[in-house]
């Protein structure tokens, strides 16, 4: 199994803007025709990324495709910072939050970066 490491600058249209995330990539050994487990190691307020580093992203998991380059998935996790689903959460207070209270989600989720992300 390979195991890699790559790194993720927070989206500038984001409040993740000026953070630097580390995630891990696993592939398994039928891989491409199986996802590769993708999970951070640089914790972060959000509603689809859990305390554990879990990802929820449908093409990690029932969407994925051979086809998908890990310069995808990666892009993906991206647009994921910037654009949540609240609703396929892996954190159901997170997302209660962005739905309800977007600017107390999102000075949480700067100091989050702040705090773990900035070195």
């Amino acid at each position: 199994m390979f195991h890699w490491q790559a790194t993720i600058m927070g989206p500038a249209d984001s409040p993740f803007t000026g953070g630097v995330f580390l995630v891990t990539i696993h592939f398994p050994p039928d891989y491409p025709f199986k996802p590769p487990k993708v999970s951070f190691k640089t914790k972060v307020y959000h509603p689809n990324i859990n305390s554990n580093g879990s990802i929820c992203l449908d093409i990690l998991k029932e969407q994925w495709s051979p086809a998908l380059t890990i310069s995808k998935v990666l892009l993906s996790i991206c647009s994921l910072l910037t654009d949540p689903n609240p609703d396929d959460p892996l954190v159901p207070e997170i997302a209660h939050m962005y739905k309800t209270d977007r600017a107390k989600y999102e000075m949480t989720a700067r100091s989050w970066t702040q705090k773990y992300a900035m070195g």
